[in-house]
C-alpha cells in the first residue's frame, strides 16, 4: 500500500511557528503546548519584531532559519500568507498549517480569490496545506499539540473535525471517559486536504481503531461516501453533521465556508455508507465509548439491574425508545435466584429494581452474575449508585465497586450508568470526597474497559447505535 501523503508530514523534524510572540497571542499559544508536551524536534519562533520569543531565538522569516524545517504553523494575517509560502518553498517546507483565517468563510470575493491563489502557489511549491481557519494537529505520540492540558497518552481513536472549537470539546469529553487519541486533526476550510483525505488516512492508520468526525460540509460527496463505505468495512466511523437546519446552514457558511445539503439525503448516505450518525458531541463520544470498549453485539435483548422505583420504570421506557428489547426476566434467572435463597425470586422483574430487597443477602452484584450467565441477554446495563449520607463514612473506589463485581460477568457486554454529581447530603465540603470517589470510580471502570454513562437514556442510545453498526456490517 502506498504511503498516505499525510503520513509524510505528520512526523516533522522541526516546526516553525510564524507570528510567534510573548504577548499571549495565538502564536505563543502554539509554541507553548509544543514545548510543554515535549516535542522532540526543533522549535523555531518566527517574527521579525523580536530577537527572542519565550526564551528561544526568533527569526525574521522561515528562510532565515539555519536548520531543516518540515512543518510551518501560520499565525499571521491572511495578507501575509503568500509571502510565507514563497519563503517556505525556498526553505523546502513540506506542509503549512494555516491557523490563519478570514479567507473564503467571510464570503468576500477578494478573500475567496486569495484563498484560491494560496492553493495555487502551495501546489506549485509542492507544499501541502492543513486548513486554513483551523487548529491543526494533536498527535500525542509525536508530542504535537495546539493547546495545553491535552492528554499526553496515545490511544486508538482518530478524530477529524472541521471545527477547531469542537475538537477541543470532543477531546475533553472523551478524556473524561478514558478515551485517548492516535491523532486528532482540525481542518477548517479544507482547502487542500479535505474530509475524504483524513478519513482515508485514518482507514489505513494502524494506530487507529475507531474514527470520529465532525463535518459541516463535504467537498466531494461521491468520493467521500465511496471512502466511507470502504472504511466502515474495517473500522467503525461515527459522524456528527453540523449545519442541519436553516440557521445551522447559515452558521456553517460563515464558519468554514462549507455548503450544507439536504439532511435527509445526508442521513441516508451515511447509513448506506455503514457509518453511525450522532446527533451531537455528547452522542459522538457516547457511541465511540461503546465501540471502543464493547465487543460486537448484534442482539438487542437487554438486562437492567440496580435501579430503584421510578428509575427502573423509566429505564424500561428509555431502553425501548432507544430500540433495545427489555425482555421479561427469564425463567432460568428466577430459578437460580430461588436456588440461592433470594426471597424476591418470584417478584422482581427486568429492569431489576434492587430497592425491593428484603435483606442484604442478595445484592446487585448477585443479580448481575445470574443475568450474565443467562443466554437470554445480549447485553447488560447496571446502575452504579453514589448516594451517600453522613453515617456512611469514607470508602475507597475498590470497596465501592466490590458490591457490583463487574469483573466477574463472564465477559458479558455491560454498560454502567453512574450519576455525574452527588445529590445526597447538604453538598458541603465534607461531601467533596464523594465527588473525588466518583471520579476515581469512573477512571477505574474506564481502565477496566467498561463504558460509563451519566444516565440510562444515553447508555441505551449508545448501545442501540452500536448494535445498528454491527448489524449493518454483518448484512454486507
Amino acid at each position: 500500500m502506498a504511503r498516505h501523503p499525510l503520513e509524510e508530514i505528520l512526523h516533522p523534524r522541526a516546526i516553525a511557528v510564524v507570528g510567534a510572540s510573548d504577548s499571549g497571542g495565538r502564536g505563543s499559544g502554539f509554541l507553548t503546548p509544543l514545548r510543554d508536551l515535549g516535542f522532540e524536534g526543533q522549535l523555531y519562533p518566527v517574527n521579525p519584531k523580536y530577537a527572542e520569543v519565550m526564551g528561544m531565538k526568533a527569526y525574521a522569516s522561515v528562510k532565515d532559519i539555519p536548520g531543516v524545517v518540515d512543518y510551518v504553523i501560520s499565525s499571521v494575517p491572511a495578507s501575509q500568507v503568500l509571502g510565507l509560502i514563497a519563503d517556505s518553498a525556498e526553505k523546502g517546507v513540506k506542509a503549512i498549517h494555516l491557523y490563519t483565517a478570514r479567507f473564503s468563510e467571510t464570503g468576500r470575493k477578494e478573500a475567496v480569490e486569495l484563498e484560491r491563489e494560496v492553493l495555487r502557489q502551495a501546489r506549485k511549491a509542492g507544499i501541502r496545506l492543513i486548513g486554513p481557519n483551523c487548529m491543526g494537529v494533536y498527535y500525542p505520540g509525536q508530542r504535537i499539540s495546539f493547546s495545553g492540558g491535552m492528554p499526553t497518552e496515545s490511544g486508538p481513536v482518530g478524530l477529524a473535525s472541521q471545527s477547531g472549537s469542537a475538537i477541543h470539546e470532543i477531546v475533553a469529553l472523551a478524556a473524561e471517559r478514558g478515551l485517548r487519541f492516535s491523532k486528532a486533526i482540525s481542518y477548517g476550510n479544507a482547502l487542500d486536504f479535505n474530509e475524504c483525505d483524513y478519513l482515508e488516512y485514518f482507514a489505513q492508520d494502524p494506530a487507529t481503531d475507531v474514527i470520529m468526525m465532525y463535518i459541516e460540509g463535504v467537498r466531494d460527496g461521491g468520493r467521500f461516501f465511496d471512502v466511507l463505505r470502504r472504511t466502515t468495512a474495517v473500522k467503525p466511523v461515527i459522524i456528527v453533521k453540523g449545519g442541519r437546519g436553516k440557521s445551522g446552514t447559515r452558521a456553517t457558511a460563515s464558519h468554514t465556508a462549507s455548503l450544507a445539503g439536504s439532511m435527509q439525503v445526508w442521513e441516508a448516505a451515511v447509513r448506506q455508507g455503514g457509518a453511525v450518525s450522532a446527533a451531537d458531541l455528547d452522542e459522538l463520544v457516547d457511541v465511540t465509548t461503546a465501540l471502543r470498549y464493547l465487543p460486537p453485539i448484534t442482539g438487542r435483548r437487554v438486562g437492567v439491574a440496580g435501579g430503584s422505583g421510578g428509575s427502573s420504570v423509566l429505564a424500561a421506557d428509555l431502553c425501548e425508545e432507544a430500540g433495545l428489547d427489555v425482555i421479561p426476566l427469564p425463567p432460568e434467572v428466577r430459578e437460580e435466584m430461588k436456588a440461592k435463597g433470594s426471597p424476591i425470586w418470584d417478584w422482581i422483574g427486568n429492569p431489576a429494581d434492587m430497592s425491593i430487597r428484603i435483606d442484604r443477602s442478595f445484592d446487585t452484584g448477585d443479580m448481575l452474575e445470574i443475568m450474565a450467565r443467562s443466554p437470554s441477554f445480549d447485553l447488560l446495563i447496571v446502575f452504579v449508585h453514589g448516594h451517600f449520607h453522613r453515617d456512611h463514612g469514607r470508602v475507597s473506589a475498590e470497596a465501592f465497586l466490590k458490591e457490583y463485581r463487574l469483573d466477574e460477568l463472564n465477559d458479558r457486554p455491560v454498560l454502567v450508568v453512574l450519576e455525574e454529581r452527588h445529590r445526597g447530603g447538604d453538598g458541603g465540603d465534607e461531601h467533596a470526597w464523594v465527588e473525588e470517589l466518583m471520579d476515581e470510580v469512573r477512571a477505574r471502570l474506564a481502565a477496566a474497559g467498561i463504558p460509563v454513562y451519566p444516565n440510562i437514556g444515553r447508555a441505551a442510545r449508545a448501545a442501540s447505535r452500536l448494535i445498528d453498526y454491527y448489524q449493518r456490517r454483518e448484512s454486507r
